[in-house]
């Protein structure tokens, strides 16, 4: 079924275009991720569908019994309520219920009643209807799902009569998301959701929503988010919308592939529209073949004409360097523990880091990640314990709040400032790569966004060429194709790295260690991020197996029976099991599907084809693929049907 549809929307402020024949469909169910560069109009479309904002002409077609839930970037909560007052304000039509409910068990305890039995016998059968009725709506378990989702978001610990007007703006905004989930609308409309989510809720609202019974829209910059939920991806791009299927990841490799074919159409058409144009020029002076030159230039005029595919946005560009190498221990940390004297954060803190290593630090909010960076690069003193440097190392600090940059400054001037030694022209190309050019150089860095800011500390941070670099949560403002360039450029960065961040796909795809912060040290992973939690479920598991050993009491070996969490976690690991093996044939059938079409297109090549020997190995080849894939896809099938 159809949920929303919305056809051809329109938005315009003034002379500026944001939304151009934008038409988007949400169906039962569906999981839809919406994606595009900062200012693509993602945020102004979730307000158009949610009825917040008015748009210039289209349609948006929602049935009536369709209800909206619209969670806006950053909107936070505002009540004069307590926490559990504004949570159980969803529930009124179920309290007002119950009260009624209590009401007829008193009137089936009334001794006139119990007297008349015909009546008695009308009250149970209202009393029967509604109470089952009651129950389906959730009403015995609505105080069980407000604990559940405001455990989830991270309120456990905190009084729940605490007023919402005291709360802190990042606190809002998780309340506001805990409201909406509660009132469970048929379609959540999720404009960056996980703005202030540590990877511990995360997880949680990802398992949540991959859960929900309605339809979820969702903006989001955290790609890990989108692959975990997403089935269905659109993306704003030239003020228009093009639909992928599939998760992120997927859009990605769909998106590659659509431009790189019409890029093949355009020089294609291109070439025709030349050998035409060079005909007419050719034959239209000529008696004898100017009626055929003259078809060619109707047949010219005919021809719809193709754009360019434009290959890549316009987006940062910049790489890593380092000016020299530093010795193969880049760092040691010595039973070293961090915080501040009335507050220790971490203690007994001891490891190293080797030349090209790239360590993430991880561990919960307020445990002291971003404050062991700033002990490391000495903004802070250890309480206990050493820092050391090897030989050559040069460190470069990326500060998540931007300390490093002076507010009176230009953007030019801020460069400038710290490179005097630059020719303006090498400053302003420098600039030009992290997206100001024109008038932008001259902006104040106290004017700039969030993003801006980032941009300009990553530009500073390039000219050092410093062969140690630090990040504390270096993605923060950054739009995903920015996140993109610093990945790659990170990648192929010569030198060593320890960054924290919360953003996972970042995490998977840089880290080559992990190292978990405790209050009382550290723990070593050896992997990225996907390997770092595989791990620690298993660690998990195996600590439960040991738990459950069977005992002697008495002499008696006693085998203790299983819990229903034990059942419920044994269920869960043959599913992370089973969905493993899932993705793998998945991307294995993705594979060959690819070798195939490859070895197809090598069988028409001349110089293949003309070959007996090449061309039997090609299809040897082909032929055992698709038997393998027959294979694979009887294999999927089974293991999609338990």
């Amino acid at each position: 079924m159809i949920l929303l549809q919305a056809e051809h929307i329109e938005k315009t402020y003034g002379i500026e275009t944001i939304l151009q024949d934008i038409s988007l469909q949400i169906q039962t169910g569906e999981r839809v991720g919406l994606v595009g560069v900062n200012g693509a109009g993602k945020s102004t479309l979730m307000k158009i569908l949610a009825g917040e904002l008015s748009y210039d002409s289209g349609t948006i077609r929602i049935p009536k019994e369709v209800s909206l839930g619209y969670l806006a970037q950053n909107g936070g909560l505002e009540s004069e309520r307590t926490i559990w007052d504004e949570m159980m304000s969803v529930f009124t039509h179920l309290q007002q219920e119950e009260k009624e409910l209590r009401q007829l068990e008193a009137k089936m305890g009334d001794p006139a009643i119990l007297a008349d039995d015909k009546r008695y016998q009308q009250i149970l059968e209202n009393y029967s209807h509604r109470s089952e009725a009651f129950k389906e709506k959730g009403g015995y378990s609505y105080e069980g799902s407000i604990r559940g989702v405001l455990h989830g978001l991270r309120f456990a610990d905190m009084d729940y009569q605490t007023p919402i007007r005291t709360l802190s703006g990042g606190q809002k905004t998780r309340l506001a998301l805990a409201k909406l989930l509660l009132q469970s609308p048929t379609i959540l409309l999720l404009d960056e959701p996980t703005n202030y989510l540590d990877i511990e809720t995360l997880t949680w609202l990802e398992t949540y929503l991959q859960n929900y019974q309605g339809a979820i829209l969702v903006v989001s910059h955290d790609r890990y988010f989108l692959d975990k939920l997403v089935t269905i991806v659109y993306e704003i791009e030239r003020h228009r919308a093009t639909r992928y299927v599939g998760n992120y990841s997927r859009f990605l490799d769909q998106k590659a592939a659509r431009l790189e074919q019409e890029l093949k159409r355009f020089e294609k058409q291109q070439e025709e529209i030349a050998k035409l144009e060079d005909f007419i020029a050719r034959n239209i002076a000529r008696a004898t073949t100017t009626k055929r030159a003259q078809s060619r230039r109707k047949t010219l005029e005919k021809i719809d004409r193709l754009d360019k595919p434009i290959m890549h946005n316009k987006s940062v560009h910049f790489s890593f360097d380092v000016s020299k190498m530093s010795g193969n221990i880049v760092m040691k940390a010595s039973n070293v523990a961090i915080g501040y004297p009335d507050a220790v954060l971490s203690r007994g803190l001891t490891f190293e880091i080797e030349r090209e290593e790239r360590v993430a630090l991880v561990g919960p909010n307020g445990i002291g990640k971003s404050t062991l960076l700033k002990t490391i690069v000495g903004q802070l003193n250890a309480l206990k314990g050493d820092v050391q440097f090897g030989s050559n190392v040069t460190i470069g600090y990326y500060d998540q709040e931007h300390r490093n940059l002076n507010l009176s400054n230009t953007v030019l001037g801020e460069i400038w400032d710290e490179y005097p030694q630059m020719l303006e022209k090498d400053v302003r190309t420098l600039l030009g790569n992290f997206l100001f050019s024109g008038d932008d150089v001259q902006k104040r860095v106290s004017d700039l966004s969030g993003g801006e800011r980032a941009r300009v500390s990553l530009a500073k941070l390039m000219l050092k060429e410093a062969n140690f670099l630090i990040f504390d949560e270096p993605t923060n403002h950054l739009d995903i194709y920015s996140k993109e360039v610093l990945e790659n450029a990170l990648y192929d960065y010569p030198g060593t790295i320890l960054f924290v961040s919360h953003d996972r796909y970042f995490l998977n795809k840089i880290a080559s260690r992990v190292l978990e912060l405790s209050p009382d040290g550290v723990s070593n992973y050896l992997g990225n991020y996907d390997y770092y939690v595989e791990k620690k479920q298993e660690l998990a598991e195996l600590a439960a197996e040991l738990a459950a050993q069977p005992t002697k009491k008495q002499g008696v070996l006693v085998q203790p029976e299983k819990t229903s969490y034990e059942l419920d976690k044994e269920a869960k690991r043959r599913e992370r099991q089973r969905m493993r093996r899932l993705e793998e044939i998945e991307a294995t059938i993705q594979k060959r599907e690819a070798d195939i079409v490859k070895w197809e297109e090598e069988l028409c090549l001349p110089e293949i084809y003309s070959d007996h020997v090449l061309a039997k190995e090609r299809n040897d080849q082909i032929q055992a693929a698709r038997e393998e894939l027959e294979q694979l896809y009887d294999e999927w099938s089974s293991l999609s049907e338990e």
